[in-house]
């Protein structure tokens, strides 16, 4: 992926950067008191991506974990909940939905510095490009299918008999989710502001459809957010949770299909690939296929949810550009992942022009 954040940058793991390393003797003395199993000694190594939350290989003679801590240093308020992603993996776990085991929450900041939980290390693949270049031409539809309908099925969670009727607010997801965006935008004043998100914002808020749904929503549900079955097109486990709430299915959704207007340099995109040579599906016949598996005829003002979701992502893109600026960022990459916020913001407005 030239100019990207792609796999070579962004997978694998490397020894604890400098800012981010934690008493891991604190740690290995915890885990031994609240984690079924766990036999040290223990050896930690930093994942290279986790843009927000930094993330942990935890590895023992027996097996390997992952932690999720919140980061260090001032944090802006609702951001970096942990807390949050445990107990909404706990409740998809339940309903059987691919998700990673989680062993234990820690919500004293004593034992390392923030709150943070250990969930089970899923072996398997992440693919970067969502051109598929790895897989067998034949094979790339299957792979599209899976993740088509892994979406679907986390839109008919049952999320109330799973223990998270209480994880979301239901109900004005937009005006409340382009209210708290919104806000974050203009609070962070470090990060400066774009005219282009500046319009996008008032478009967004004169244009909310009518009619609601809720469903447990993802929030950042991308190809390479998810682990696949070394060898098979199957999801095992999709990851980053940092961002689902209940919300509604289709903002969710176009998320997802997004990727077919995202450039690649930015995240895994599909934006100038020719489709049709590589044997993946198009966005017409994606969405068609989300429709049959929830039932929908069709998704009316899918133009505003495009728009919506480029809006989100250039905001999360702008927060990353303030925490560089403050020193807090947990990536590597995350300078050129602030670099990309003002294109972000030009793709969105461009959604609606």
């Amino acid at each position: 992926m030239s100019g990207g954040i792609g796999q070579d940058e962004n997978s694998g793991t490397t020894p604890v950067r400098a800012g981010f390393a934690f008493d891991e003797a604190g740690l290995a003395r915890w885990m031994a008191d609240h984690v079924p199993g766990y036999e040290g000694p223990l050896t930690v190594e930093q994942f290279k991506g986790g843009q927000s939350n930094p993330t942990y290989k935890l590895v023992t003679p027996g097996r390997s974990y992952v932690l999720r801590r919140k980061p260090s240093g001032q944090l802006l308020k609702g951001a970096h909940a942990v807390e949050r992603e445990a107990k909404v993996l706990t409740g998809l776990e339940k309903a059987g939905f691919p998700v990673a085991h989680v062993h234990a929450l820690c919500t004293d900041d004593a034992v390392i510095g923030t709150w943070f939980y250990i969930m089970d290390m899923v072996e398997g693949r992440i693919l970067w490009d969502a051109t598929l270049p790895g897989i067998a031409a034949a094979d790339r539809p299957a792979y599209y299918d899976a993740m088509n309908a892994t979406i679907a099925a986390l839109h008919q969670v049952d999320y109330e008999a799973v223990g998270l009727g209480d994880y979301g607010r239901p109900g004005n997801y937009f005006e409340r989710q382009i209210g708290r965006w919104s806000q974050q935008y203009l609070d962070d004043a470090d990060a400066g502001r774009d005219p282009d998100m500046d319009r996008v914002i008032d478009w967004l808020r004169a244009n909310i459809p009518p009619g609601d749904e809720t469903a447990i929503v993802h929030g950042d549900f991308r190809i390479d957010n998810m682990i696949f079955h070394p060898s098979e097109p199957r999801v095992l486990a999709v990851l980053d949770w940092e961002l689902s709430t209940l919300g509604h299915p289709l903002a969710d959704f176009a998320y997802h299909a997004m990727m077919y207007h995202m450039p690649p340099h930015i995240v895994a995109g599909l934006a100038g690939a020719e489709l049709k040579a590589l044997n993946i599906p198009d966005e017409e016949s994606y969405i068609a296929a989300y429709c049959a598996r929830t039932g929908r005829g069709s998704i009316p003002n899918y133009r505003f949810y495009t728009a919506f979701n480029f809006f989100r992502m250039a905001a999360i893109f702008h927060g990353i550009k303030g925490r560089v600026i403050r020193g807090t960022a947990a990536s590597a990459q995350a300078a050129r992942r602030a670099e990309m916020f003002p294109e972000l913001a030009r793709i969105a407005w461009a959604q609606v022009g």
